[in-house]
């Protein structure tokens, strides 16, 4: 395989972009190599600057459920392209977006769209301690919920101690709210609480920790978290930018039953296109500005674009559910093929959601992920690549499936498997 082009283009990039990137784990840090640069993508594939083709099974991180270049999608924002951009005003598309969401997750009586993932966590934050008159929050070891200043502790693979950011030009003083707990670990939550009585405003939680490779909660983790939140009159914060229809309609909390006070979306929710969404119970909302007097706000908030995308994509969704069921089903074959294929590493998943550490030990949290072979794993992921499979660049990141993917993309894939762990062993 060549990647001439690739090459020639990451060097001019890095006199550019730090690292010649715009987001880091594109730069194949944690796997070596030349970067692969994307020239164009349709249903379940990929092709690179050098004509290299691929089956992919990152999805743009998710949001192309449907697969790449969906043609309601991309005919819905040529469309809203052609009545103009911006305009920083309400639109009717926003209301039926939000309409459209609100009837999927009921627990979104009142929500705010933003333009990013890690802008609605934030602002969920934000509107959670506005309403509670409390400072500090709880978040998981392992756990992602963007880049916002007080947010970047333990994040995804970061391996620093305490609540020490672990990104230079965050100063302490912006963490020392944040509170670290171990996922799946009641015992770590409840001691938070004991030490901090009456001033922890939420609780912020991956409903399925996909930021440490795919770590699913135990049984009963999800329910202990809504009622010690609820016993300690703390917010119950999912952040399903992730999870978000990725898991069904109801996404997390509706495939485990519990319902949070505010959930986080992106990705999906957009079609593809810069979009996120925060929202939960009314009486939370209403303190956000105008109504209340905690402040958040947007040019490009609720943009007619991207809410064009994100109509289209939970309208199909909405109309053939079933899809679900082929996306399980999809995800039943690849777990399959890499448990058989790996014995010895650790296939995780949830819904159609997967990854495979390679790692001997049973992965629950964010120390047992850090077991995993990573220069294996970084062998495995070439072997892959040189054969037509686009996985995710980095141990600590999932695999997403569409319902673009074919039984020839499936067959293939098993076979690269296979092979690849024969060749890696």
């Amino acid at each position: 395989m060549k990647l001439d082009e690739s090459k020639i283009l990451y060097d001019r990039s890095r006199e550019v972009f730090p690292g010649g990137v715009n987001s880091p784990v594109r730069a194949f840090g944690s796997v070596g190599g030349t970067p692969v640069f994307v020239k164009r993508a349709s249903g379940s594939h990929i092709y690179d600057e050098d004509g290299n083709e691929y089956i992919d099974y990152v999805d743009s991180w998710g949001p192309c459920i449907l697969g790449h270049g969906c043609e309601p999608v991309i005919r819905a924002v040529q469309e809203a392209c052609a009545d103009g951009l911006s305009f920083g005003a309400p639109t009717r598309k926003e209301l039926t977006l939000g309409e459209m969401i609100k009837a999927c997750l009921p627990s979104m009586e009142m929500m705010r769209m933003v333009s990013s993932g890690t802008e609605a966590v934030m602002s969920a934050i934000r509107a959670a301690r506005g309403y509670t008159g409390r400072n500090k929050i709880i978040k998981f070891k392992g756990c992602y919920h963007g880049h916002s200043d007080g947010l970047l502790v333990k994040a995804g693979s970061g391996a620093l101690t305490g609540s020490a950011p672990d990104s230079a030009g965050v100063p302490r003083s912006y963490t020392k709210h944040t509170l670290l707990a171990d996922y799946n670990s009641r015992e770590s939550v409840t001691r938070l609480f004991g030490q901090h009585p009456g001033k922890i405003a939420a609780v912020v939680v991956e409903p399925v920790a996909a930021n440490m490779g795919l770590v699913p909660p135990q049984p009963g983790f999800l329910e202990f978290l809504r009622e010690i939140t609820t016993r300690n009159g703390a917010v119950l914060i999912f952040d399903e930018v992730i999870t978000g229809f990725r898991m069904g309609l109801g996404g997390a909390q509706g495939y485990y039953h519990v319902t949070p006070d505010l959930t986080t979306l992106g990705k999906i929710v957009g079609g593809g296109m810069p979009m996120g969404v925060y929202g939960g119970r009314r009486e939370i909302m209403e303190a956000v500005s105008p109504l209340g007097k905690v402040y958040q706000a947007g040019t490009l908030s609720g943009n007619p674009i991207a809410t064009a995308a994100g109509i289209a994509t939970l309208k199909i969704l909405m109309d053939g559910p079933e899809l679900y069921e082929e996306l399980n089903a999809k995800a039943d074959r690849l777990t399959a093929a890499l448990a058989a294929a790996l014995p010895k590493a650790q296939v995780n998943r949830a819904g159609s959601l997967f990854s495979v550490f390679f790692t001997e030990q049973p992965v629950t949290d964010y120390e047992s992920a850090l077991t995993s072979d990573t220069g294996l794993y970084g062998r495995y992921f070439h072997y892959l690549l040189e054969n037509g499979i686009y996985t995710a660049p980095s141990q600590f990141e999932i695999l997403f499936l569409s319902a673009a993917h074919t039984e020839e993309d499936m067959e293939k894939t098993c076979r690269v498997i296979e092979a690849a762990a024969r060749e890696v062993k």
